[in-house]
């Protein structure tokens, strides 16, 4: 054979490869021309890897990501990608935003777009990508996703030191970005950490706990309260003290202040961490809204007096919303000191002396607090010799969440107005070895279907 023959068929095999790759090219891509009326301009081209992206199916509060090519040609403007919702754009796979530009330039020598599905609801969500330039008319991309429920969790504090004295203070206040959208979330649960610093834990059993801010009125508002161990920390719980805090799903989402506080009394104090789970599913209701009714408990000893006068006010007016669907109260109570007469035993108030409380409403009594024994020596909290963690005190426990209190109204109270008094069970201090206080915090929730208003409490 010839070398021209040969020469003629590699020439073909050329042609037939190109041919190859650009149909293939043609198969994978959506090519759209875009040209002008002016003949000598080369038609400008632009290809979508994918005009339609399908994600798969996604928990709440977690992301997946799906790439698409757009390459072109003859490109002399920027090109603009907008998207919205769910759905997020990046050129870097860093930072992600609903509008990228790309220059004519990197789309002349194609560019990868990352696509992120980030669910704020359940079930299918779709949308469209926007692609507009000077030298064609609007493209869409397509995107199907759907939510699915799930969770995520939320590290706030990280071992903040509280201690008192050497510069230390027994309080910390900081700014954190919560989940956005709370009408999700079926339950939040938070988890308190604590661990001894190098040079050890406090010795004593402390009044703590953690506090958000309510915006609308700047006060805090005590969402959950514990007993520190003594001499130890909480390491026998794998993520220490667990608390429902469902009920302030309102207050904990954006930017949000949160306050933690323990009542050390040296430079010894812990370091504490506190994290969120957030529970994605099927509410039992979308809103929630939550009002302070009584926040007798900036401290142990800045409760109500018991056993004595005072001035401190124990009764309130309070208004439901009229679309209200549910309503309860939220009561933490602990008692504080060793007062006398003793009880039975030797049991001074209100530390160990055992009562109950009723909360009146319209003047009857409707709910009843048990201020009784809760099984301290079974507290599996119990590395805390030695100090006297085992014997029943009234209502808490040494290295113990405080147990909070609902109670929940059966009747339909939409629209109501009640009279509340928080009644404790009569007592009267001798005054024989110091006082007794009770540090107490309630507050309503109210739930519903439809946007919900705060509760109104007068005094």
């Amino acid at each position: 054979m010839s070398n021209l023959n040969i020469n003629l068929m590699k020439i073909k095999k050329i042609k037939i490869l190109s041919l190859l790759v650009l149909m293939s090219f043609f198969m994978s891509t959506t090519i759209i021309s875009c040209s002008d009326d002016d003949s000598s301009t080369p038609p400008t081209t632009i290809g979508f890897s994918q005009s339609i992206v399908n994600f798969e199916q996604t928990e709440i509060g977690t992301s997946t990501q799906k790439e698409v090519k757009i390459s072109g040609e003859f490109f002399t403007n920027e090109v603009s990608l907008i998207t919205s919702g769910d759905f997020y754009l990046s050129v870097d796979n860093e930072n992600f935003s609903e509008e990228v530009i790309i220059s004519p330039e990197d789309l002349n020598n194609s560019i990868t777009v990352q696509v992120k599905f980030k669910p704020s609801q359940l079930g299918e969500i779709s949308n469209t990508i926007s692609v507009t330039s000077a030298d064609f008319d609007e493209k869409t991309i397509n995107l199907i996703g759907e939510g699915l429920a799930g969770g995520e969790t939320v590290q706030t504090f990280n071992s903040t030191r509280l201690a008192f004295g050497d510069g230390y203070s027994q309080t910390a206040t900081q700014a954190f970005d919560l989940p956005t959208n709370p009408t999700l979330v079926s339950n939040i649960k938070m988890f308190v950490k604590l661990r001894c610093p190098e040079e050890g834990c406090d010795e004593w059993d402390v009044y703590a706990n953690v506090r958000i801010k309510d915006d609308a009125s700047g006060e805090f508002f005590e969402i959950a309260r514990y007993i520190t161990p003594y001499w130890n920390d909480n390491s026998q719980l794998p993520r220490g003290f667990e608390f429902d805090v469902t009920d302030f799903k309102s207050l904990l989402t954006g930017n949000t202040e949160l306050q933690i506080k323990t009542e050390c009394w040296n430079n010894l104090g812990y370091l504490i961490s506190v994290e969120f789970d957030y529970e994605y599913a099927e509410p039992d209701y979308p809103y929630y809204a939550v009002e302070r009714v009584m926040a007798y408990n900036n401290s142990s000893i800045d409760g109500v007096p018991y056993g004595v006068s005072h001035n401190l006010d124990l009764d309130k007016s309070v208004t439901i919303p009229e679309n209200a669907e549910s309503t309860h109260l939220r009561t933490i109570i602990s008692g504080w000191g060793h007062a006398t007469p003793y009880d039975t035993g030797g049991r001074p108030c209100a530390e160990w002396c055992f009562r109950t409380h009723h909360i009146n409403i319209d003047g009857t009594p409707t709910f009843e607090h048990d201020m009784g024994p809760l099984g301290c020596a079974q507290n599996p909290v119990s590395n805390q010799d030695p100090g006297n963690w085992e014997p029943d005190r009234a209502g808490w426990c040494p290295g113990m969440e405080v147990p909070t209190r609902i109670d929940n109204f059966n009747e339909d109270m939409a629209g109501n107005t009640f009279a509340y008094e928080y009644d404790y069970e009569d007592w009267t201090n001798n005054g024989g070895n110091g006082d007794a206080y009770y540090a107490t915090s309630t507050f309503v929730v109210v739930k519903s279907n439809t946007e919900i208003d705060k509760p109104i409490v007068n005094d």
